[in-house]
């Protein structure tokens, strides 16, 4: 029997950040925020989980989704 596999885990991520906004990812220019939002969950167990995201899009016109973990610190990115 196979087992599952876990799609779309976050990766490490090298972040630029001027005034607590990201403007730049593992290198590359950030042009403009389309959102933030703050996800809270978990606040009940050993683990919660406190993170900040920002969907981005980046100098060459990507969308990136990246996040910082509040609670041990450190950025990811999230998706493709």
């Amino acid at each position: 029997m196979s087992r599952p596999r876990v799609l779309n885990l976050p990766r490490v991520a090298r972040v630029g950040v001027k005034q607590e906004v990201p403007w730049e990812v593992n290198g590359e220019r950030i042009d403009a925020v389309r959102e933030s939002w703050l996800v809270e969950d978990r606040w009940w167990t050993e683990h919660p989980l406190r993170r900040r995201y920002w969907e981005l899009v980046s100098a060459r016109g990507r969308n990136l989704v990246v996040f910082h973990d509040l609670c041990v610190g450190g950025w990811f990115t999230q998706g493709s």
